[in-house]
C-alpha cells in the first residue's frame, strides 16, 4: 500500500508539474527581474548589460532591475546569482570572466559549469592597447620596444584580478615576454581616471571604455585587438597590423540564470534577448561603443554553453603558464 501510495504521490506530483509549465510559460514574468552586473557601476560591461535590459524590459513586460554587485573579480556576482532562489527572477550578465575565473580562483562558491542555466551570447566586445597620451612610443612597434627596454619603470593598470583588462594586460605581457609592474584598481573607472591624469603608463580594455576617449584625443590608442580594424575606430590599426601576430582577443559577454531555473522561463528570457539585440537603438548603440550584438544564433542556450565550455578550457591553459591565481 506504501508503494502503490508512494506512486500515485509521485504520478500526481508530476501531472501537477505538468500542468503548472504551460501556465508558468503564458504567465512569466509576472513580477521585475533582477539582473546581476559582476561589476561596478559605469564600468563597460554595465554599459552593455544596461543597454540590453532596457530593451529586454519593453519585450518582457516586465522591468529589469539591474544590480552591481561587485569584487573579486566578478566571483561575489556570480556567486550571489548560483545561490538565488532559481525561479526566472535572478539572472546574471557577466563576461569573459565567468571563464576565467574557473582557473584564476582557487576557491569559488560555485562550480562554474554546473551551478547556472545558460540563456545566451549577448556580444564579443573588441580589446584596446592604450596608454596616457603624452607617452613616448608613437606606434605599437615602439611601445613594444620601449615597454621591453624600460619594464622596471613601466606601469599597467587593469580594473583588479579577473577583470576584462587584467587578462588583456596579462596576455599582452605573454606575447611580448616581458613582465611589467601592474596596477590593479577597484573598477574601470579609477583605472581609467589615472591613466587620463596619467598616474599610469599602458591599459588594455574594451572598446565600450576607451572609444569616446582615444577619438576624443585624452588617451593615446596603439592597437585593436579584433582580426580587421573597426569602422569606430578606423585609424587604430590591428595588433596583427602592429607586429603582434595573431594577438587577437574578445571580451564575450553571457546572460546566465540559477541552476534549476524552470525551462520556460529560460527559453522566455533568451527569445526576449534574441528580441533585445535585434533593437535598433542596441544595435546603433553597440556599434558607437565599437562592438556588435551577437547573432540570434549566438544568443540561445547551447551557444553560450559551448562557448564557455571552450573558453574554461582554453584559459585554463594561459593562466597555468602565467602562473597568476588569485586568492
Amino acid at each position: 500500500m506504501k508503494f502503490i501510495s508512494a506512486v500515485l504521490g509521485m504520478s500526481a506530483a508530476a501531472a501537477v508539474s505538468m500542468v503548472l509549465a504551460p501556465a508558468m510559460a503564458q504567465t512569466y514574468p509576472e513580477r521585475n527581474i533582477t539582473m546581476v552586473i559582476p561589476f561596478s557601476a559605469g564600468g563597460p560591461t554595465d554599459t552593455v548589460a544596461r543597454l540590453v535590459a532596457e530593451s529586454m524590459s519593453k519585450d518582457l513586460g516586465r522591468q529589469i532591475i539591474v544590480e552591481n554587485v561587485g569584487g573579486a573579480g566578478g566571483t561575489l556576482g556570480a556567486g550571489r546569482v548560483a545561490q538565488a532562489d532559481p525561479d526566472g527572477y535572478t539572472i546574471l550578465l557577466h563576461h569573459i570572466g565567468m571563464a576565467t575565473s574557473a582557473t584564476l580562483y582557487r576557491k569559488l562558491s560555485y562550480d562554474t559549469l554546473n551551478a547556472f542555466e545558460y540563456v545566451g551570447l549577448v556580444t564579443d566586445v573588441p580589446m584596446t592597447i592604450v596608454a596616457r597620451k603624452d607617452f613616448e612610443p608613437a606606434d605599437l612597434k615602439g611601445l613594444v620596444d620601449y615597454v621591453k627596454a624600460n619594464k622596471d619603470k613601466v606601469t599597467v593598470a587593469n580594473a583588479g584580478i579577473g577583470a576584462a583588462s587584467h587578462l588583456c594586460g596579462m596576455l599582452f605581457m605573454s606575447a611580448i615576454e616581458t613582465p611589467l609592474t601592474t596596477v590593479p584598481y577597484k573598477g574601470t573607472g579609477p583605472a581609467m581616471t589615472d591613466l587620463l591624469g596619467g598616474q599610469v603608463d599602458v591599459m588594455c580594455d574594451q572598446t565600450t571604455n576607451t572609444t569616446k576617449q582615444i577619438q576624443g584625443g585624452t588617451i593615446k590608442a596603439y592597437a585593436v585587438t579584433s582580426p580587421a580594424r573597426l569602422d569606430v575606430l578606423p585609424d587604430v590599426p590591428t595588433a596583427t597590423e602592429g607586429g603582434l601576430a595573431d594577438f587577437q582577443v574578445g571580451i564575450w559577454h553571457g546572460v546566465y540564470a540559477p541552476k534549476g531555473t524552470p525551462a520556460t522561463a529560460v527559453e522566455r528570457l533568451s527569445k526576449s534577448l534574441q528580441v533585445a539585440l535585434k533593437d535598433p537603438n542596441v544595435v546603433a548603440r553597440f556599434a558607437e561603443l565599437g562592438t556588435a550584438p551577437s547573432p540570434e544564433g549566438d544568443a540561445t542556450p547551447a551557444a553560450l554553453k559551448a562557448k564557455l565550455e571552450s573558453e574554461v578550457a582554453r584559459w585554463k591553459t594561459v593562466i597555468e603558464t602565467a602562473g597568476q591565481y588569485a586568492d
